[in-house]
């Protein structure tokens, strides 16, 4: 909203400093700091508000330490991380981009699932809270309203080769600058560590018969739903102790950020040879809300924990992610970037499935990890949570680094 009314000022009226609005880091810079303010003095008031309400959390014993000092630390924070975000991106983004509208829903429709899930558990007294199915049926949903959008709506185009172009640079206003040569539509996404890191979806199916390219949307379709699955629930396993979550994300969606703004700046885009991806450089905005809604979280949800965010906020920040990855077309890249939701998603996996087999075949279920998921495993080790959350930060930060470093790395 302040983004369209410093532009008019500045169009009809010459104000002084209403062009700064016209640049992405300017806006990116007020957002985070927004987020921050938002979310540290406004997240207070929430908590007290969750207090007050007796919105405390239910901890089963699970023979961890400190598990039982827990009980009744205020759950459902992640509105405060929902706010923090919306109200800078509301104020400071073109709402009128598609990619900010997409996570504008994401933001929303995840919430939403989340809270019924923690409202079940709270106040219907359901331990279990949403069932499963509802959840995925949820996710799914998302999944198709985000796939169908990416594939036909017009403005998700991307610019092939425009390096080779003749570069006829046209200044539109102070913060655009785009190469000549025309956008199209491609179902493409980027293959990391590979020097033709092209791989457009349709390949898949045209290998069969190119003739069923007009299908293309049906598996691009069916990629974006598991993607975000997949990404959300990581988000919510990694969700059990003071922090991880929170901070863990912080480190993705920043380093998310870094793709979103080369990937929509041609000059940056031309200089490491990858794909522009017009308009897309707009989700810095958001990004930069986000992750200032994350810190700012993390103010009272590092050990000991004064509120946890619960299912509103680890399944949207696991949503929004994975929005966010699929736009920049980075999804490939996930594994790798979101190592820490993608372990303990696995270590689930892997002692269920291995307890199962084993119960079928010995008559007695056994066990790889002391406890799932992995960071439960440490903590029956004996180390201290805050350890634990610290180590994970920065094996984040590694695979960070080394996500940032496929820029050039091929």
């Amino acid at each position: 909203m302040l983004y369209y009314l410093f532009e008019y000022l500045e169009r009809e009226f010459q104000f002084p400093g209403a062009s700064l609005f016209g640049f992405i880091t300017f806006r990116a810079a007020v957002a985070i700091i927004l987020s921050l303010l938002i979310s540290t003095i406004y997240g207070k008031r929430i908590i007290n508000y969750l207090s007050k309400k007796q919105v405390g959390e239910t901890i089963r014993d699970l023979g961890l330490e400190g598990q039982k000092e827990k009980a009744g630390t205020p759950t459902m924070g992640g509105i405060i991380i929902i706010l923090a975000t919306l109200i800078p991106v509301l104020l400071l983004a073109k709402l009128d981009n598609i990619y900010i509208i997409l996570l504008l829903v994401t933001t929303i429709w995840m919430g939403i699932i989340g809270f019924i899930d923690d409202y079940i558990k709270k106040f219907k007294n359901d331990k279990e809270g949403l069932s499963g199915k509802f959840k995925i049926i949820g996710q799914v949903g998302l999944g198709i309203i985000v796939g169908t959008t990416l594939y036909f709506h017009k403005d998700v185009t991307i610019k092939e080769e425009f390096h080779k172009a003749q570069q006829e640079i046209v200044v539109s206003n102070a913060s655009e600058v785009k190469p000549s040569n025309p956008e199209i539509k491609s179902t493409k996404t980027t293959i990391p560590f590979v020097k033709g890191n092209e791989f457009d979806y349709a390949d898949l199916i045209t290998w069969i018969n190119p003739g069923l390219e007009k299908y293309a949307w049906i598996v691009f379709i069916l990629v974006v739903i598991f993607i975000i699955t997949a990404v959300s629930n990581g988000a919510n396993l990694t969700d059990g102790i003071d922090g991880l979550a929170a901070g863990t994300s912080a480190i993705i969606v920043l380093t998310l950020g870094v793709f979103a703004w080369v990937s929509g700046n041609f000059i940056f885009s031309n200089y490491l040879n990858i794909m522009y991806i017009p308009r897309v450089e707009e989700i810095t905005i958001f990004i930069a809300a986000f992750v200032g809604a994350l810190i700012g979280f993390l103010w009272y949800n590092t050990y000991p924990a004064q509120v946890f965010m619960g299912d509103t906020g680890s399944l949207t920040i696991g949503g929004i992610i994975a929005v966010i990855a699929i736009a920049v077309r980075k999804e490939l890249l996930i594994p790798l970037l979101c190592g820490i939701f993608f372990v303990e998603t696995l270590s689930v996996m892997m002692q269920v499935s291995y307890f199962k087999y084993t119960k079928k075949k010995y008559g007695v279920g056994r066990r790889i990890f002391k406890m799932s998921p992995l960071h439960h495993h440490f903590q029956k080790s004996g180390y201290h949570e805050s350890k634990i959350v610290t180590r994970f930060w920065i094996v984040g930060i590694l695979l960070a680094i080394v996500t940032i470093v496929t820029l050039k790395i091929r």
